[in-house]
């Protein structure tokens, strides 16, 4: 695989090489690996280089983004989590709203998950990160009554967030906070 480097004004160097999978010249941007262009084998890197200097505005604001989540997560990731106490906080309090608000919940699971906060299974069944013990009790709240809700409505459709809504009135407010974290970043001490 060949592959070259080059150096734009305002967002540094850009890694370029060629791949064989590549269908279409692609940029990928990652906190430790920076900026990436996969170049397909009949596209040259003299075009390849032209669509990046089109991209600059693009670039830049992704990267801002991910360099913003990167350091929110930063401020969870040496949390210590007693994880026997964080099971039990997140089940009881998954519990209570279920019952508080009528959801019907069949199992429920907590395991130590990378990018997942949570999910909700076609047969209502639950399962929460661990780390969710890390965050602000709002964003617990939030991702308890997003799968609650899931019981319920088995999308994000309209339908969904008007029903969120309900339980947590500025959910999607609070869904752009929670996006900003990484669960993977979260290191359990």
């Amino acid at each position: 695989m060949t592959s070259t480097t080059i150096i734009f004004p305002g967002i540094g160097p850009v890694k370029f090489e060629k791949s064989r999978r590549a269908r279409h010249v692609s940029i990928v941007i990652k906190q430790d690996t920076g900026i990436r262009v996969a170049v397909p084998m009949n596209v040259s890197f003299n075009n390849a280089e032209k669509l990046v200097h089109t991209k600059i505005d693009w670039i830049k604001k992704h990267r801002k983004k991910i360099e913003l989540a990167h350091h929110v997560s930063q401020q969870y990731s040496e949390t210590k989590i007693n994880t026997a106490a964080a099971k039990l906080m997140l089940m009881q309090h998954l519990l209570k709203l279920a019952a508080q608000y009528g959801f019907a919940v069949n199992k429920v699971s907590i395991r130590n998950q990378k990018t997942r906060w949570g999910s909700c299974s076609s047969v209502n069944n639950i399962s929460l990160n661990i780390k969710l013990a890390a965050l602000p009790r709002d964003l617990v709240h939030y991702v308890l009554c997003h799968e609650l809700v899931h019981t319920r409505i088995k999308n994000h459709g309209p339908q969904f967030w008007q029903e969120l809504e309900k339980y947590v009135p500025n959910a999607r407010k609070v869904n752009k906070q929670l996006r900003f974290i990484k669960p993977g970043l979260i290191q359990i001490i």
